[in-house]
Order: structure tokens, then sequence, then C-alpha cells
């Protein structure tokens, strides 16, 4: 990684690279490109126009003039940005800027304002500000080895074996003065794009974890490793700082920054500390993202407080939603106990609210909530994340998940292997390995595109567990009225080849599609959230042992299908996928409920199983007794049919 330093050379690099993003037409490119390519011109001149001038004199007029000409750069692109309503206020701040630039203001002055005006870019803007995967800092370690050594050295002191001859040469990252001005966001920002005019190319061809990694690492090589234990003491002994500090925060300031509300040599403790351990910020936003729901619980308080009930309930939704569900996979992983408790004491509030119940009650079940996030966030403490409990997580997520949809899946297969309709088995394979592909897109979306908001996964996991029993209940129903021998006879001899056309084959497709992403998705998220609290190696172990685990029970399962009579067969698929079709709606009722989509009434006392999709609410519990009931009915009159065509 190369960047100009200390060259007579006007940077005009930064101009190409700005005219270059204005040039994209993809619509989000078309919004973030230019604004983080306006923000890189705002942070050089933050950091370099000290170089420029000094004591209101201009002391390297290529300098000043750079500087002049990146604020109107910086101008012209903010008046091009798309409408809106901060717009106004962006561009009189451009303004100002490029007046006191001309003035010859003070450095500080300069850096104060260059600054402000790039958080108020990026708040009006926004572009990515904190990776969605925990950086992994050996990662970057080996990353630049491969790619970064050669030039920057292997410390990051400039002097590696091909910087010799560079114009500009190569920065050194070992430079503290240069690196208190930098942020793990600005060094990203170099590596992804690169710097034209220079060897520093651009890195936007490695996957975002690992750029972030690189970013990590070299921040880092100015700080020392010996310096990281006083850091660590430092970070656990100040709660303050932690609840200020979050992942996102690490990433956005500079050491400068930090030591105007630390102290110098408490902020380069914690930059040791914290830039190769950025898990610990992660352990601050996790307990950032319950602060969040404790700030939503008390609005929904005081405004239940003031009779508004209907803001009461949309308030304790944005709780469990923006502020619980971001940790619900990751606190699964380490306590399940305690976010059962939390779940369920977050449906009892909006209960209580939704009944109108009085308001110490009210205030009760808050208080209560509060005592479970502080018990949440001991548990999601760094020092809680061992590989054991990563292993344990990854495997039984995926055992759990994936066995709904392995009986499903096997129970249509074996169906069509006896029906002689093997044809058509192409259409179920096609389903399963297109909910995997659609997964491992999912996957690449949340962690480098979009960010899947709670309500998104509640709603898809809701109305596909609905979806998928509502179809179950007539395929269980079918299935069991073929359990006579005879009349599965007379099946395949009337009807099997007119019913498995081409039509009712894309049905089979589109059922085993959804029945399986229903389950990778919500594996997936799980996924996404343990990976990003580190243990990599313990994730994909455990994924592997569980994948194994399923393998067997689907060879089992197609093995002992085959020797099954027709009857039995039938038999028991349909009481299988009965008992499957119960418990995906009772988990897709429940999803609804948290997604808001369904009232909560709680029936305490009722037993909670997730595997088998009891929920102790009455609209989960009534929402599969009506499910039962309709299996029963359909039951019961198989049987009655099978008895008049007997007779």
């Amino acid at each position: 990684m190369r960047r100009i330093r200390e060259s007579s050379r006007p940077k005009l690099w930064l101009i190409a690279v700005a005219m270059a993003c204005m040039g994209m037409s993809t619509p989000a490119v078309a919004q973030t490109a230019p604004a983080q390519t306006i923000w890189r011109l705002l942070d050089y001149i933050a950091v370099d126009y000290r170089e420029a001038v000094e004591n209101g004199k201009i002391v390297n007029q290529t300098e000043f003039d750079e500087m002049t000409e990146f604020s109107a750069t910086a101008s012209r692109l903010i008046a091009e940005l798309p409408a809106s309503s901060a717009k106004a206020q962006l561009l009189r701040q451009t303004a100002r800027l490029e007046r006191n630039i001309a003035a010859k203001s003070p450095a500080p002055a300069i850096a104060t304002a260059a600054r402000s005006l790039a958080a108020d870019l990026i708040k009006s803007y926004p572009v990515p500000l904190a990776p969605t995967i925990m950086p992994d800092f050996a990662r970057g370690q080996v990353l630049y080895a491969e790619h970064c050594a050669s030039c920057h050295g292997a410390t990051g002191d400039g002097r590696g074996s091909q910087s010799v001859g560079l114009d500009p040469p190569p920065i050194a990252f070992t430079d503290e003065a240069r690196a208190r001005e930098r942020s793990i966001f600005a060094l990203y920002q170099v590596i992804e794009q690169g710097l034209d005019g220079t060897s520093m190319v651009s890195f936007a061809d490695l996957p975002a974890q690992d750029r972030w990694a690189l970013a990590f690492y070299a921040g880092s090589l100015a700080y020392p490793e010996s310096s990281a234990a006083s850091g660590e003491a430092t970070w656990e002994g100040d709660a303050d700082l932690r609840r200020r500090l979050d992942l996102e925060g690490l990433v956005g300031t500079t050491p400068a920054a930090l030591a105007a509300q630390v102290g110098e040599d408490r902020a380069q403790q914690l930059m040791s500390y914290l830039r190769r351990h950025p898990e610990a910020a992660g352990a601050a936003q996790a307990s950032g993202t319950l602060t969040l729901a404790r700030a939503k619980l008390d609005e929904a308080l005081a405004a239940y407080q003031r009779g508004d009930r209907k803001s009461a309930t949309d308030l304790a939704l944005s709780a469990y939603l923006d502020g619980f569900e971001p940790v619900e996979a990751v606190l699964a992983s380490r306590d399940n106990a305690l976010m059962v408790r939390i779940e369920g004491a977050m449906a009892d509030l909006r209960a209580a609210i939704a009944r109108g119940e009085p308001i110490a009650t009210v205030s009760e079940r808050v208080t209560t909530l509060d005592s479970l996030f502080e018990q949440a966030e001991t548990a999601l403490a760094p020092s809680e994340a061992s590989a054991t409990s990563a292993f344990v997580a990854a495997f039984t997520i995926l055992v759990r998940e994936g066995m709904e949809a392995i009986l499903i899946v096997i129970a249509m297969i074996a169906f069509l292997t006896k029906a002689d309709r093997r044809d058509v088995l192409t259409y179920v394979h096609g389903g399963w390995v297109a909910a995997l592909v659609a997964g491992a897109a999912t996957w690449a979306a949340a962690t480098w595109f979009i960010t899947i908001s709670g309500a998104s996964r509640e709603l898809t996991e809701g109305f596909g567990g609905v979806f998928a029993a509502l179809v179950l209940l007539w395929v269980g129903i079918w299935m069991h009225g073929k359990s006579n021998a005879d009349a599965w006879q007379r099946y395949i001899r009337e009807k099997l080849g007119r019913a498995l056309n081409r039509r009712s084959a894309w049905f089979l497709f589109a059922l085993t599609f959804i029945v399986v992403y229903r389950e990778v998705f919500e594996t997936i998220l799980f996924y996404a959230a343990i990976w990003s609290q580190g243990n990599g190696g313990a994730v994909v172990a455990g994924a592997l042992v569980a994948i194994a685990v399923l393998a067997i029970i689907a060879f089992v399962m197609m093995r002992y299908s085959r020797t099954l009579p027709i009857g039995k067969f039938f038999a028991y698929s349909s009481a299988l996928i009965a008992v499957l079709a119960v418990v995906l709606i009772g988990k897709g009722s429940a999803a609804l409920q948290e997604a808001g989509y369904l009232p909560i009434a709680p029936w305490p006392g009722f037993p909670r199983n997730e595997f088998l999709g009891l929920y102790p609410t009455r609209e989960t519990i009534l929402a599969q007794l009506a499910m039962i009931v309709l299996l029963a009915l359909g039951f019961f009159w198989n049987r009655r049919s099978a008895r008049a065509q007997a007779e």
C-alpha cells in the first residue's frame, strides 16, 4: 500500500477519482461513491493543511494550491450530489471552509472544520462506516505480508525491498505523527480505492472483511504491542468509554481525536489494544444496541404514561427489532435461556401495553427488562466468546434448522422414487439447490451490500413458515389418503401420470425452495452473528460436523424408506409431515408476532420449545390447534372414504 507523501507533484489523482465516481451509473454507487470521494478530500485537507500554512503564512505553495483545489472540488461535488434536506447546509460549510483556507486560517481550525463537514456529509449521504463482520487481525497480518510489506516494509517503516526509487515514497505506517491523524476508515478508503497517480493500487477485489482486517493491521503499526496490556486495563476499567466507543466509533475516530478526550498516553494505549482487538469494541457495539433497546423502552413508558398507547406499542416493538434482535443470535449461542427470558419479557410488555394495564405494572416490566439486559451485556462480553461456545452454537443451529428441511425433502424424494417418477426428482433437487444458492446470495448481500433488519428477518421467517405449513397441511392429508395400498394402486393407475405434470412439478420445486430457504435464511443470519465474534475455525468445524450428522440422517431415512411397504410409507410420511406442519405454523406465527404483524397474548406457564414450534402465547397455540383440527378432519375424511370404497 502506497500513498503520495511529501511530493511537489499536485495530487491530481483525487480529482480523477472524483470525476470517475461521478460518472458511475449504478444507483447505490451513484450516491455513496461521490460521498466517499468527498470524504477523502476533506480528510486530506484536515491532515495536510498544516504542511501548507504556518502562523498565517504559506510555507509550501504547492501544498496550499492543493488545499485550495481540494476544497473547491469538494464544494462542486457536494453541489452535484442528489437532493437532500441537509445539502444547503453542507454547501454553506464548504464555502466557509474555502474562505478559511484562502484566509490562511490556523491548521487546527481548518482540521476541525473539515472533519465536521465530513461527519455531516456521511450523516446525510450514508456509506458503510464499519465492518459487518468482525475484522480478523491475524488475517490482516497475513494480507499485509502478502500485499504490502514489499513496499512499506515488514514493520511498516516504509523501507520495503521494492520501495527504492518509488516517487512518492511509500508511507511509513510507524510514523506516529501521521498515524494519529488517520482513522481506520481513512485507511480502508485508500485500500478500497487506491491512489491514482501512484503505485498504490486498489484492493477492491479483496472481500470487504479482508480490506477491514488489512486496515486494522496497518493502523496498529504505529502503536507498540507492549502498550496493549495497559490499553486493555484502561478499556475494561472505564464503562463510560466502552459505551461511547463502539466498533463504528473506533473505525471513525482518529487517535488525535481520542487523545483530546482521554489524554495522549491513554489514547496511545487504547489504540494499541483496540486496533489489535476490534472484537472488544464489537462487544461495546452489542452493548450499544441494548442501550438503544433501553432508550426505546424508556420512551415507550413515557408515551404510555401520557396515554399514547399506540406510540408506546410502536416504541416497544422498535426496542425489540432495532435494539435486541441484532444481538439475539449471539446471545442465543452464549446463553439461550437468557435469550428466551428476554424474548418472553418483551412479549409480556407489549401485551401489557395492548391490554392497558396500570402504569405501575408496565413500569415494573420495563425495570425487569433493564435487569435482563444487564445480564445480557455480561454474557456478550468478549471474555465469554470461546471456541467451544462457537462450535456448539454452529453445530446445534445447523442441525436444528437443517432437520426440518431435510425431513420434508427426503419425504418428497422417497415418494417420487416409490411412484417410479424419477423424472420429476430434478425439480425437487433443483428446489433445494436453488435455496442454497439463494442462501449464499443472502449471506453475500448481508455481508457486503445491505443490512437485513430485524423486521425483514422476522417477516421472511414468518410468512415462509405459514406458507410452508399450509402446503404441508394439504400434502399430509393427501399422503394419508394413499396409505391404503389399494388406494395407492388406483391412484397410480388412474391419476399419477396426469397429476404430476409440468405445473405440479414446478409446484414441488417451489415447495422445496421455500421450505429449505426459510431454514437457510435463519441459519445464515445466526452464523453471520456468531462469525462476527471471532473463532471462525470453530464455527466452520461445528458446521462441518452438523453437515455430517445431517447426511447420516438423510442416508438412513432414504435407506429405510425403500424397505417400507407402500401403505406404511405413506402412513409414516403423512404423520411426519403433519407434525412438521404444526411446528412450522407455530414458528411462523411467532415470527409474525415478533415483527408486530400479530398481537401477543401470553399464556404464562405454557411450555416453550423452539424445536417443536411451541411458544407460550395464545395466538401461536391457537394456530397450532387449528392446524391439528384441520389435519384430524382430513385424516378422518380419508378413513371414511376408504371405508366407503371398500364396502
